[in-house]
Order: structure tokens, then C-alpha cells, then sequence
């Protein structure tokens, strides 16, 4: 299996299992609340029916980022992820708006809780669940770098602390605290609609085509100037869409090098690059010395 079919496998597998963590974890948070009536479980449930929808955006999303490149799209469909991302971050911030509303309800108009030990048992289950996608989440995001599993990551990260405030609300009504759990959901509808703050901007940096981090570009770099004949890397571009990295850069070479000799070189610069990042598209430009420019 080549290293872009074993991408594209472990990015649908990772958008699938977060769909169906989301809808099953949702279904047990609708039964917890409907006999609790907590609003720490209403905010679970909200963001988990939410979840739901955009694992599902960014399931569709990831398929589409795989087509490869044709005749319009030179450069692939890998951007549909970052998309996704925004579509994702939408979802949540109306989940943040949600929660919060319940919440300021129910510190004006308090109601008992009920069937706390379900609610802990259900709060329990998400942890457990959301823990081990987490770990393939991450899995997938360090091999293939994608733009979209890295934001379904990231918010379902911020599940891992809203099921933690939860099941803590829970407890805590069991000590007679019961108005600490409209409380809690406050706090968590703040936590998530920052969630989906950060999300958004990491999709934008995406679409505005950013540069690779400093340290990245340095390396780059240093790959490019390690290649023998090689006198000076300059106008160095990149940027990312999708698991794709696109890196542009001139190299300065010797004036009596032949015209097959220089596009050795060149050939060799994108090697050199490639061998060390397999997602990088390398396009090398030779130049001469200066002051042999025509």
C-alpha cells in the first residue's frame, strides 16, 4: 500500500469512528437527560447531537480531499478539508449558544434532578469513548497531517472536559449542589464556543494559504542547500491544502553546469526534500550565479 493510500484509509476510518462515537454517545445522553432533566446533561447531549453533524460534514469532506487532482483542481481538493473546518466550527458555536441559554434558564427557574446514577454511568461511558477516538484521532492527525481529523480532534478534546464538568456536576448534586449544574453548563458553553474559535482560525489559516511554521522552512531549506552544487536557496514558498504540502524555491547553481546537469540538481533538491517530508509537492526553479543573469 503506498504511503497516500494508507492516508487516505486511516483518515476515512478515523471520520468514521468519530461520526458513530457521536451518535452513540448521543442516544445515551438523550435517555440520561429525559430522566435527570440536568442541564450539564443537556449541554452533553446538545454538543454530542451537534458532533453528530459535523463528523458527518467532515466525513463527506474527507472523501471529497482524497479525489486526486484533475483538470480543475491542478492542485487537488485537499482545501475541502479546512472547509470542513469552518462547518465544524459553526456547528459548536451554535452548541456554545444552546447551552448557555439552558443554562441562564435554569439558574432563573431551578428544577430538581433526577436519576443522577444513569447520568454518571452515561457521563462515564463518553469519557471512556471519547478517550480512546481521541488516541486514534491523534494517530491519524501525526501520520497524515490532515487539516480536518486535526479539527475533529480538537473539539472532541473539548468533549473530554465537558464530560468531565458534567459528570463533576453530577457528583456534586449528590451533596445537595444541585444549582452548580446549570453553573457548570455555563462554564462548558464558554469552553466550547472557544473551542470553536480555535477551530475557525486554523481553517482560515488554511484558506489564506499560509506559510509552513519557521522551523519547517529552515529545514526545507537547509535539505535544498545540502545537495551538492548547490550555492544559495532563495524565494522559498509554501503552503497547505489538505495532507498536501505545496513547496515553490529557486536554487542558485554553477553558470558552466550544463542544462541536463542543472535539472539533475533540481531533481535531487526534490528527493532530498521529499525523503524527508513525503507530503511535500516540490517545485525547483535553477538560477544562475549572480551577476550571469541575462
Amino acid at each position: 500500500m503506498t504511503t497516500s493510500q494508507e492516508h487516505a484509509r486511516l483518515m476515512r476510518l478515523a471520520s468514521a469512528a468519530a461520526l458513530a462515537v457521536a451518535i452513540g454517545l448521543a442516544l445515551a445522553k438523550a435517555i440520561a437527560w429525559w430522566l435527570s432533566g440536568s442541564v450539564s446533561l443537556l449541554a452533553g447531549l446538545t454538543d454530542s447531537l451537534l458532533d453528530g453533524a459535523a463528523s458527518l460534514i467532515n466525513l463527506l469532506a474527507v472523501h471529497y480531499s482524497l479525489r486526486p487532482a484533475d483538470d480543475d483542481h491542478r492542485y487537488g481538493h485537499g482545501k475541502a478539508e479546512a472547509l470542513a473546518g469552518l462547518g465544524q466550527a459553526a456547528f459548536i458555536g451554535v452548541s456554545a449558544i444552546l447551552v448557555g441559554v439552558q443554562g441562564v434558564d435554569r439558574l432563573l427557574h431551578p428544577q430538581p434532578l433526577y436519576a443522577q446514577t444513569l447520568g454518571i454511568a452515561v457521563i462515564l461511558l463518553s469519557l471512556a469513548a471519547t478517550a480512546g477516538l481521541l488516541l486514534l484521532q491523534r494517530h491519524v492527525v501525526r501520520v497524515t497531517g490532515s487539516t480536518a481529523i486535526r479539527a475533529d480532534s480538537l473539539h472532541y478534546r473539548s468533549d473530554l472536559l465537558l464530560n468531565t464538568s458534567i459528570l463533576l456536576a453530577l457528583l456534586l448534586v449528590q451533596f445537595g449542589l444541585g444549582e452548580l449544574d446549570a453553573l457548570f453548563g455555563l462554564g462548558i458553553a464558554g469552553y466550547i464556543l472557544w473551542s470553536a474559535v480555535q477551530i475557525a482560525r486554523e481553517a482560515v489559516t488554511v484558506l489564506m494559504d499560509a506559510e509552513l511554521s519557521p522551523e519547517l522552512r529552515e529545514r526545507i531549506a537547509a535539505l535544498a542547500g545540502g545537495v551538492p552544487d548547490v550555492i544559495d536557496v532563495h524565494d522559498l514558498r509554501t503552503r497547505v491544502s489538505g495532507t498536501r504540502w505545496f513547496v515553490q524555491l529557486h536554487v542558485r547553481l554553477p553558470g558552466e553546469m550544463t542544462l541536463i546537469e542543472a535539472h539533475q540538481r533540481t531533481e535531487a533538491v526534490e528527493r532530498a526534500i521529499h525523503a524527508e517530508f513525503p507530503r511535500a509537492e516540490v517545485l525547483v526553479h535553477a538560477d544562475p550565479p549572480q551577476g550571469e543573469a541575462g
